[in-house]
């Protein structure tokens, strides 16, 4: 079972960058996907951006600001995120699964296994 811990979480003010990380304790296969996806209270979790061997994917008005990566000797994804704004706060998870194929990776369903979660806050 693999065990996703996030890290780099914390206090921001608006128009600040954060980078998120989340390791995972093995190695992750080619067939893995790793996504971020957030969660304000009381709303649904949504997509962030996610990562596959070779391609990046971004949720909607994500890309730009938001930069997903990989260091697979490190078995760690990143999440670089700039520019932030106040509504960006959330608790952030990382996840990882098979996915199934690039329509799903949006698809919290998809992913089998999940981080404790990272607070992030934007607030001056």
């Amino acid at each position: 079972q693999v065990q996703l811990v996030e890290s780099g979480g914390g206090l921001v003010q608006p128009g600040g960058s954060l980078r998120l990380s989340c390791a995972a304790s093995e190695r992750l296969t080619y067939s893995h996907v790793v996504g971020w996806f957030r969660q304000a209270p009381g709303k649904e979790r949504k997509f962030v951006a996610a990562i596959s061997i070779g391609r990046t994917y971004y949720g909607d008005s994500m890309e730009g600001r938001f930069t997903i990566s990989r260091d697979n000797a490190k078995n760690t994804v990143y999440l670089q995120m700039n520019n932030l704004k106040p509504e960006d706060t959330s608790v952030y998870y990382c996840a990882t699964g098979k996915v199934g194929g690039s329509a799903f990776v949006g698809i919290p369903g998809r992913y089998e296994y999940w981080g404790q979660g990272a607070q992030v806050t934007v607030s001056s």
